[in-house]
């Protein structure tokens, strides 16, 4: 039985990652140091023999005893909500932790793949963005922790690729929802469902112009799963290309709950991206992959799943 090891695998995609390893066969050891994790997202792993679980901050020195085939790396905050609260953590675990992770790749001769972002290309010129293109980041702003965390992080992974010849592929994740998500995030989504099943008014930062594309996370996990089997270790966006404006996007949800809630608008936060849309080309082209589930039948998934939490 192959070993993979998932940092982050109490947050909403390291578990989804994990259900599929199990799924596919693999034993997989969990590590995660809940600042933004739950164990309620891991708990029905916890009786299968094929599971193990380590509480643990990857920012320090990791020990995994055994052989390891794969390091799935997911640890980090990842919604702007978490990365102001926690900006030292965040750049650690985007640092520190994925050197960490890297070393133990190094030591165990196995293939790692590490969570990059969209926030990479910042408040994009470019659109759709495609992995070519540099992106437009401020790196002193409120989000550059985040979005410098994840620069570093490829930076370090190409160069133990190049240096040190390691197998190392790199996802770069857009705007991803369904099951298991945070509704106290502060992410468009959760933040809607939350407002409109709780009867509140629905806040859309902004005139809500600007644009996202949201890809549903059975979709995600399969487009990360093919990238880690295949042999390509540049980046690869993984994303759904149906763009949609936030308003738009509030006007959807609250048709979908039958919510009697209004829109209202407040500031935008500094730096918020005015477009966010994936070229996906290279996924199409070099994975196989597109998304199949189109947003109608995600959200449904999704609001079945929020209804259990309000």
């Amino acid at each position: 039985m192959k070993r993979v090891l998932i940092t982050g695998v109490a947050g909403f995609l390291g578990s989804h990652l994990a259900d599929r390893f199990i799924k596919e066969g693999f034993h997989v050891i969990g590590m995660d140091n809940l600042i933004t994790g739950d164990l309620a997202n891991i708990e029905h792993l916890f009786p299968l023999k094929e599971f193990e679980y380590y509480h643990h901050d990857v920012s320090k020195f990791i020990h995994v005893p055994g052989e390891l085939d794969y390091i799935v790396h997911f640890a980090s905050p990842a919604s702007p909500i978490d990365y102001l609260k926690m900006p030292i953590q965040t750049l650690k675990v985007g640092s520190l932790g994925t050197h960490n992770c890297l070393g133990l790749a190094k030591a165990k001769n196995a293939r790692i793949i590490v969570a990059s972002t969209s926030e990479i290309y910042g408040d994009p010129t470019v659109h759709p963005q495609n992995e070519e293109y540099w992106g437009n980041v401020n790196s002193v702003g409120p989000r550059g922790v985040y979005d410098e965390a994840k620069r570093f992080q490829e930076a370090i992974t190409m160069a133990y690729h190049t240096y040190h010849g390691l197998e190392t592929r790199m996802v770069r994740i857009f705007n991803t929802y369904g099951p298991r998500m945070r509704l106290n995030d502060g992410r468009a989504l959760p933040a809607f469902m939350g407002q409109a099943l709780r009867g509140e008014d629905i806040t859309v930062f902004g005139n809500g112009d600007q644009t996202r594309s949201f890809c549903f996370v059975d979709d995600l996990v399969e487009g990360i799963y093919r990238l880690l089997m295949s042999d390509y270790h540049l980046p690869v966006n993984i994303g759904n290309p149906s763009e949609i404006t936030i308003k738009e996007f509030a006007e959807e949800v609250i048709r979908l709950t039958g919510t009697s809630s209004k829109i209202v608008y407040k500031e935008l936060p500094k730096d918020d991206p005015k477009v966010r849309c994936p070229d996906i080309t290279k996924a199409k082209e070099i994975l196989g992959w597109e998304p199949k589930i189109d947003r109608a039948e995600g959200l449904k998934r999704t609001l079945d799943y929020f209804k259990n939490k309000v």
